[in-house]
């Protein structure tokens, strides 16, 4: 390599390469391409603030069809998580039937009433560590789910909430 534009050319490549590794880069474009699909089933709901409603899309990619919207506070039953989308079904109002959205745009609260709170646990097991005790009736922002398990996050910390802990419900208790 003695054309210093070949040299050049391959020391911005192994730069770009090192700073993608070091950053982190390369683990979240991995996670975002993930097609490991994990099926749950739980209830979440709409948090998307856009007028239109939260957009449902045929498959995973955000180029695919829209097959209609979903309300803000809307219910929805989760049952696939695949990197940063789920499959959602059973809307409480707007779309009817089976499609993808961004998991972000969905969330939960805990339950918890009349207690100090539910626990975070940092995995899908009561035995394992608690992460964190998070308040009765606080909002959580879903990260996505695993059988009867919601992977949330709360206040920068994230975890696995159990079923009795949760409710999918935006207006409602789930007393």
């Amino acid at each position: 390599m003695k054309n210093p534009a070949s040299k050049l050319a391959m020391g911005l490549a192994f730069s770009c390469i090192s700073l993608m590794l070091n950053t982190g880069i390369a683990n979240q474009i991995a996670l975002a391409k993930s097609t490991n699909l994990q099926k749950c089933n739980i209830l979440a709901y709409v948090t998307d603030t856009d007028p239109q409603g939260l957009n449902v899309r045929s498959n995973r990619s955000s180029k695919s069809k829209i097959l209609g919207q979903i309300p803000i506070n809307e219910t929805v039953q989760v049952v696939a998580a695949a990197g940063d989308r789920v499959q959602i079904t059973n809307a409480s109002d707007g779309f009817k039937g089976t499609g993808w959205v961004f998991v972000s745009k969905l969330g939960l609260t805990t339950r918890g009433y009349g207690t100090n709170g539910v626990d975070l646990y940092a995995n899908t097991n009561q035995q394992s560590q608690k992460v964190r005790r998070i308040p009765a009736n606080t909002p959580v922002k879903l990260l996505g789910c695993q059988g009867g398990w919601a992977q949330v996050k709360y206040q920068d910390v994230k975890g696995w909430l159990t079923r009795e802990d949760r409710c999918g419900s935006a207006l409602t208790s789930c007393s």
